[in-house]
């Protein structure tokens, strides 16, 4: 009986080592979890800083859209002086040639924002889904340490129950043994 009392109080230690390990366990995953936090608001705060890049980008172009107009009202002009003036013809040709390379190169450097932007914001996106999903699966191991962890509190409580139970037993069989000896004794 004695050696099942140590068994059951190295048991009930071990559990209590175990109890410890888990809790230290969901410790650590809550802090996983504030710093999967910190990140997606590190993340959020990134996507608006790219907003603000996307904004400016695209007042950029609405100041290279009212160049490219006044560059094509210039062109118009151009040509009505062309008509007027067959000697200024060339020079009004090269400006006209600079103006539209200018144009192009415009276009081609909004192309490249616009694009740059859009992928910069599916990138972002697809590490905010990336986190999210992370912390779904952290959030259901956290619920399955729970699960466990109250598990394992009942196991604490019926261990302590049969404690309880082997000790009573004992003691009933110490009177049990002594009224045997009252009735030996009473027949001698």
């Amino acid at each position: 009986m004695q050696e099942e009392l140590d068994n059951v109080v190295c048991e009930c230690n071990k559990k209590e080592n175990e109890v410890q390990d888990l809790k230290f366990q969901v410790k650590n995953f809550e802090d996983d979890c504030v710093r999967q936090q910190r990140m997606i608001n590190i993340q959020q705060s990134q996507i608006e800083k790219y907003k603000t890049l996307s904004e400016e980008a695209n007042k950029k172009c609405d100041g290279l859209q009212q160049q490219l107009s006044s560059v094509e009202r210039e062109l118009e002009n151009k040509r009505r002086l062309q008509k007027q003036a067959a000697t200024s013809q060339s020079a009004t040709e090269v400006r006209l040639n600079r103006a539209l390379e200018e144009a192009e190169k415009y276009k081609l450097e909004l192309n490249k924002l616009k694009q740059n932007n859009k992928d910069i914001t599916n990138e972002e996106q697809k590490k905010i889904e990336a986190l999210k999903s992370e912390n779904k699966k952290l959030e259901k191991q956290k619920g399955e340490l729970m699960i466990g962890f109250k598990k394992q509190l009942k196991l604490i409580d019926v261990l302590k129950r049969q404690k309880m139970h082997i000790e009573a037993a004992k003691m009933l069989s110490f009177t049990e043994e002594e009224f045997m000896k009252a009735l030996e004794w009473g027949n001698s």
